[in-house]
Parts: structure tokens; C-alpha cells; sequence
């Protein structure tokens, strides 16, 4: 069993994730809480005491300012080469920030940052570490991309103070971290990718990103629900939270950012997979929707909104009867419950009975939305799935449907309408609330709705 141990003047500690209780010792239950299998080892450094002045607040390094005498200071930014990239992160990197990436397994973080960096290191300073490919695998899909890395440098190691060595000698204006998981300390006896190891460790090279002003990228592996590897605070202590998203067996990639300190949340890059690696896509609208040559039931085009970009998608509803005792319920790109509460409002206010139909939902091309502007969307191809009656090509919709039949408005109602009119539809069906004033947006014919009943109507 497992003692603490002093090294370096630290000591290593093992502590409850569940209740914070500290013990010198690992066991596989807690003895405070009772948990199991919760203690995990740390390190615990001496803290160096501090000469105290004559009261008790005296021993702080820097005081208190008004906030109101403090220059805000100009965001120094690098463009990374890549316009999607730049979109997602708020404009480019900013000096000294750390952008956590996460997604499953071929899905392209590798191959999206080695991109990055050679695009980077024609004018910068730059190094990638890689602890999961050796030197000549790095450099084979460098070759097969086509990119010209004769300046980025690479470093293959997984110790982080080797890394941190190696950084010091570079001074690089850019580093990656490929991947956090592989990367350990000499100071815990855990194996790498174990909590302890990836705190320490992420840490360690935070605190070396803020110190020098380098960006510092760190790739994450995700477990199989999806979500980042590790621990939570993980993605508390890093700037920028990015998700790659969509099938890897798809040539399109989503990255979406989850979390920014220097930018819009919920802003995405879209992403083509190429011989030559990932490339922007300037026009996602066009590949979300599909246009079909004579109008098909179920398929209704809505416009949703991603961070500051509004994005057209096709949602494809199908309604089949059901001869199962509880029919199926399936949603892909919308939240299961969400379905479940428009059916049931759809049938409360409209009359309109799906209790012995199966229904599917998909949004075309990977697009997850968590925004209710789709709400409208959802029930309309339902109807026209159920009746076999299509919705016409040229007609788009958005809007939030309360539980009491009500259409709800959505921000940005006015530039939801022009990306819209841009790509040829000539047909709106909107809530009241966002109808924006006369000829604000020409070619497009605007039909404001209150109810459901109404929506129903037009149609």
C-alpha cells in the first residue's frame, strides 16, 4: 500500500474527490464519507511564510484599485491562418492563453493543429509535443497534408518537466500538448491520465502560458458520453473550451466553443475534410440544406443562430405508426425531451393525436441546436410527415412554442431573415414579435404568427 512520501521539499497526499478528506495513506474507501475508490494522490508543497506587518491584511502583495482608474489593456491576437479557427476562438489566439480541445477519437484535432502550428510558424516561434506519435508519424502526415513545417518544431515526451525544459529553451509564441493525457510529473507515483497526473500537469503548464505569454493548446481525450476526460476543473482552469463535433466517418467537422474568455460562447467553425486536411467552410448554410427537386413531406428548413453567425438547417421528421405498445421516441441534433413536450402540445392546442405513431427527428448534416428556436420547425415537419402533405421548398420558419400554444420570439429575428433571403427563400413563417418593420428585409415574404392554430393555417 501506497505511503506519502517528501519529495523536493513537496509532499504527496492522497484526497477524498468526494468529500476533500486528506489521508497519508491510498485506500480504497474514504474514511470520512465512505466512499469508494475516491482517493487520489496530490501534491502538497510547503508554503512559504510571509514576514506579517502590524495588522492582519498586511501580508497582501497588492491592493485594492478602483476599477474605473485601470487602463484596459489592447488583446494582442495571432491569426492562426484558418478563418473558421479564428472565428471560433473570438478573432485568433491571445498572448498567453490556454485552448483546451476535445473529441473523439479520428474525428481531426491532430491534424487541425498541425495545420495551425505550420501556418503559425512562418512568422512565430513554435513547438509541438506530441506524446502519443513519435517524431516520424508527425512527420509522414505533415508530408501527406502537404504543409510546409521546415520551421515548426516538435518535441516527442511525456514528462512535463522535460517539456517545460524544452519550452524554456524555444520560447515559443505558440505550443501544443498532444494530449494532456499522456503527459505525467515525476512528483506523483499515478499512472498518466489518472485525475492527479492531469491536474498536476495542466497546472503546472497553465501557470507556464501565463508566466512567458505563450498560447498553449491542450488536446483532451472524451469518455464515451461525450464529455472531456479527467477532471472538471480541467476546464475551469483553461481559457478556452472547443468541441469537436460530428461523424468521423462524415467529411464535415463542427468545432463548437463550449466555454471563452475571449469570445462568444457557442460560436462554430465548419470544417471540410480533405486530402490536403481540414478546410473552412465560408458558406455552412449550403451544405445543411439540402434542396430537394420536388418538395417531400417532413422537411422543413429553420434558421438557427451559432454564437454570431446564423445558420440555415434542414430538420427531416418522420412519422410512421407505431404497432409497439409505447411508441419510439428518437432525436438526433435536438434534446428527447424537448420532442416529447411539442408532441404533447401539438396534440393539446392543434388536435393533432401522435400517441400511436413512431416519430424520428434529425437534423441534417451533425448540427446539434440547443436553442428553442427550432420548436416551430419540429412541429410543422411533424404535421407534414403525419399528413404527407409537404411544406413548400421556398419557405423557412423559426420560433419558441410555449406550452400554451403560444409562438414565442427568438433574438435576432431581423438577421435570421436576411441569411435567409440570401440563399433564395421567398416564405417566412416567424413569431409575431420578431417581424421587423417595413421593407427591413426584401425578397421574402413575412407570415407573423401567434398561436399554433395559426402557424397550422398558413400552411
Amino acid at each position: 500500500m501506497s505511503t506519502a512520501k517528501t519529495r523536493g521539499g513537496a509532499r504527496t497526499i492522497y484526497t477524498c474527490t468526494q468529500c476533500g478528506a486528506q489521508a497519508p495513506k491510498w485506500a480504497g474507501q474514504c474514511g470520512e464519507c465512505e466512499a469508494w475508490n475516491s482517493l487520489v494522490e496530490e501534491v502538497q508543497r510547503p508554503v512559504v511564510p510571509r514576514r506579517r506587518g502590524g495588522f492582519a491584511g498586511a501580508s497582501a502583495v497588492t491592493g485594492s484599485r478602483l476599477l474605473a482608474e485601470i487602463e484596459p489593456a489592447h488583446e494582442m491576437r495571432i491569426p492562426t491562418g484558418l478563418d473558421e479557427l479564428d472565428r471560433v476562438l473570438g478573432g485568433g489566439l491571445v498572448r498567453g492563453s490556454v485552448v483546451l480541445i476535445g473529441g473523439d477519437p479520428g474525428i481531426g484535432k491532430s491534424t487541425l493543429l498541425l495545420q495551425t502550428l505550420a501556418a503559425l510558424s512562418r512568422s512565430h516561434p513554435t513547438l509541438y509535443v506530441t506524446g502519443e506519435e513519435s517524431l516520424q508519424q508527425v512527420s509522414l502526415r505533415a508530408q501527406r497534408l502537404a504543409l510546409d513545417a521546415s520551421r515548426l518544431r516538435v518535441q516527442a515526451e511525456t514528462g512535463v518537466e522535460q517539456v517545460l525544459a524544452q519550452a524554456a529553451v524555444d520560447k515559443p509564441a505558440v505550443m501544443v500538448i498532444d494530449s494532456i493525457q499522456t503527459i505525467h510529473t515525476g512528483e506523483l507515483q499515478a499512472a498518466p491520465g489518472a485525475v492527479s497526473q492531469v491536474r498536476e500537469c495542466a497546472a503546472q503548464l497553465v501557470q507556464y502560458a501565463k508566466q512567458t505569454g505563450s498560447a498553449l493548446f491542450l488536446v483532451g481525450h472524451v469518455t464515451k458520453e461525450g464529455v472531456l476526460a479527467g477532471p472538471r476543473v480541467l476546464e475551469h482552469m483553461v481559457d478556452t473550451v472547443l468541441y469537436f463535433e460530428g461523424d468521423s466517418s462524415s467529411r464535415y467537422r463542427v468545432i463548437r466553443a463550449v466555454k471563452n474568455r475571449f469570445g462568444a460562447v457557442n460560436e462554430v467553425g465548419v470544417f471540410a475534410m480533405t486530402e490536403q486536411g481540414l478546410r473552412g467552410v465560408n458558406n455552412p448554410s449550403a451544405i445543411f440544406v439540402s434542396r430537394h427537386e420536388t418538395p417531400v413531406s417532413g422537411s422543413v428548413v429553420m434558421v438557427t443562430r451559432e454564437g454570431s453567425r446564423p445558420l440555415l438547417v434542414e430538420v427531416q421528421v418522420l412519422v410512421a405508426e407505431s404497432h409497439a405498445p409505447s411508441p419510439r421516441r428518437l432525436a438526433v441534433g435536438l434534446e428527447p425531451n424537448r420532442l416529447a413536450m411539442l408532441l404533447a402540445v401539438l396534440q393539446r392546442h392543434s388536435g393533432v393525436a401522435m400517441y400511436d405513431q413512431d416519430v424520428f427527428v434529425n437534423v441534417v448534416g451533425g448540427v446539434r441546436i440547443t436553442e428553442t428556436a427550432i420548436d416551430l420547425a419540429v412541429v410543422l415537419a411533424a404535421l407534414s410527415s403525419l399528413r404527407n402533405r409537404p411544406v413548400p421548398g421556398d419557405t423557412v420558419v423559426f420560433g419558441e412554442v410555449g406550452l400554451a400554444g403560444e409562438i414565442r420570439p427568438v433574438p435576432n429575428g431581423q438577421e435570421r431573415l436576411k441569411e435567409a433571403a440570401q440563399h433564395g427563400f421567398r416564405r417566412a413563417i416567424i413569431p409575431k414579435a420578431n417581424k421587423p418593420a417595413r421593407n427591413a428585409v426584401p425578397n421574402i415574404e413575412i407570415i407573423a404568427v401567434q398561436r399554433l392554430e395559426e402557424a397550422l393555417d398558413k400552411l
